[in-house]
């Protein structure tokens, strides 16, 4: 097997292992409490709950996948191949809660992985460089700073609506993107020894990734059902992960005319299988069933963000 091939098995392996977790966390998310709860709060409540943490062994076993995975291929390859966890997690979700997969969210769900791996096949990512420059990093955080603070901002206004769920999930997966392109990084450091691991910038960029990454994640899980959070969410990592393997590390697709129109048309499909998805969770809200589960034979409360 090439190192594409390699890498393309463990990023599946990785979709799968995170799907586990997601789903179980969200669970958690759902029912730790019935009380409002801020962002910082809702992630020291779940810390202490045994449930959430074997979620988070499935994140776990995820990232150590991806890490393998990176070091063999592109950031681009690696993570459009995340988006298969939505197809992992809908059937076991569904499972789970006795929530049913309506036709049209699985005909969203399949377009929208569908589209993504139209990237691969199309766009052929190749790799770049493990490391960016401090210069790109700058504007990284220059650009991406504001704007994910704007998403945080805009789900505290609309806290009671689907679109909160949708924003936390944009902060989440563009800091799990980050993570992954600092990961690839931090796997070339660690194959030189460990003794300058310590003195690595990304280090600390990567441990400030995983941390929003995680805790804006459980806040888009408590926010809305599975299918507002997980489907934005994973459009928001590949996406954000692409530009940054491209801006930062250098990394290109090999794609000529008519393939460019194809990378188009897909991406105008993630938006629409992703706006599909979030218009379904919005109807199950309007016909008054509030979040995807019932808290102590009652519905539960809207969550309304506090400070942390």
């Amino acid at each position: 097997m090439s190192n594409t091939d390699i890498a393309g098995f463990l990023a599946l392996c990785a979709a799968l292992a995170a799907a586990i977790g997601s789903v179980i966390r969200q669970r958690s998310a759902q029912e730790i409490t019935d009380q409002p709860v801020g962002y910082l709060a809702l992630f020291g409540m779940l810390l202490r709950d045994t449930r959430w943490w074997l979620g988070g062994l499935g994140d776990i076993a995820s990232y150590c996948l991806l890490a393998v995975a990176l070091d063999k291929g592109s950031v681009m390859l690696v993570t459009a191949l995340q988006v298969t966890v939505l197809l992992f997690a809908l059937p076991i979700y569904a499972r789970l809660t006795h929530h049913r997969i309506t036709r049209r969210e699985w005909m969203s769900a399949v377009l929208l992985a569908a589209a993504l791996a139209t990237v691969i096949t199309a766009g052929d990512p190749t790799v770049g460089h493990s490391r960016g420059s401090p210069q790109a990093w700058i504007v990284v955080a220059v650009v991406m700073g504001p704007a994910l603070g704007f998403c945080v901002l805009g789900a505290r206004i609309w806290s009671d609506r689907p679109a909160a769920a949708v924003l936390l999930a944009v902060v989440s997966g563009s800091s799990l993107a980050l993570f992954a392109v600092l990961t690839k990084g931090i796997v070339d450091v660690l194959e030189h020894g460990t003794d300058n691991l310590l003195r690595t910038p990304e280090l600390y960029g990567w441990v400030l990734a995983a941390l929003g990454g995680m805790i804006f994640q459980q806040s888009a899980f408590r926010a809305g059902a599975l299918t507002a959070s997980l489907p934005t969410l994973t459009v928001a990592k590949p996406v954000v992960a692409s530009v940054l393997g491209v801006t930062v590390l250098g990394e290109t697709l090999e794609a000529d005319g008519p393939e460019w129109l194809l990378l188009v048309a897909s991406a105008v499909v993630v938006i629409i299988a992703t706006v599909a998805l979030a218009r379904g969770e919005a109807a199950t809200m309007a016909a008054g069933a509030g979040r995807d589960v019932t808290i102590a034979g009652r519905p539960a409360a809207p969550t309304q963000p506090l400070s942390g």
